[in-house]
């Protein structure tokens, strides 16, 4: 369904393991889903300014840029990323995106939400280091899993419909009002 819908791009028909004879954290279609691969693109929470995070009045100065190979999130804290693939639902299929056991096991929380028919874009990424440690998460490596649910019958408003507001994010989306 994922390469005949193009719901995926790019799409990798394997769970990929290893790269250049290195063991990485998988991605690619597993045996349900989807591992999703994290990019390179990172912005990482900081108290610097005195920033009060709030949804209906969200200033980026609550964020530190990173663009690398990995991301170091600090203690307690919180980045957002995007994923390397590009997603387009159906409108007959919802998503759950949830982290991959390997960061979990290691205090870091992947939160994702639903994937809504007809959704398309990038998926904006919500890391969380619940650890009182500093964490590293990998550029270009597995991050989340994604699962899919087909309805048995069509939405009656998809997220297209209503015109949603992260519809096509093409970067990393902050919260928009």
């Amino acid at each position: 369904m994922a390469k005949e819908f193009g719901m995926i791009e790019p799409f990798v028909e394997e769970l990929v393991r290893e790269r250049e004879g290195k063991r990485i954290i998988s991605y690619g279609l597993s045996s349900y889903g989807y591992d999703l691969r994290v990019s390179n693109e990172f912005k990482v929470f900081t108290n610097l300014n005195n920033s009060l995070i709030d949804p209906k009045a969200f200033s980026p100065n609550a964020f530190v840029d990173l663009v690398g190979n990995s991301c170091i999130i600090p203690p307690n804290s919180f980045a957002l990323a995007r994923s390397v693939e590009y997603f387009r639902i159906p409108r007959n299929v919802l998503t759950l995106c949830i982290g991959k056991s390997t960061y979990a096991r290691c205090g870091i929380i992947v939160n994702v939400t639903p994937f809504e028919p007809e959704w398309e874009g990038y998926v904006t990424l919500e890391i969380s280091n619940t650890t009182p440690l500093p964490a590293i998460i990998y550029a270009f490596e597995g991050l989340a899993q994604v699962l899919f649910f087909e309805a048995a019958e069509v939405c009656e408003v998809s997220y297209a419909d209503r015109g949603g507001k992260y519809m096509r994010q093409t970067e990393i989306t902050l919260p928009i009002p």
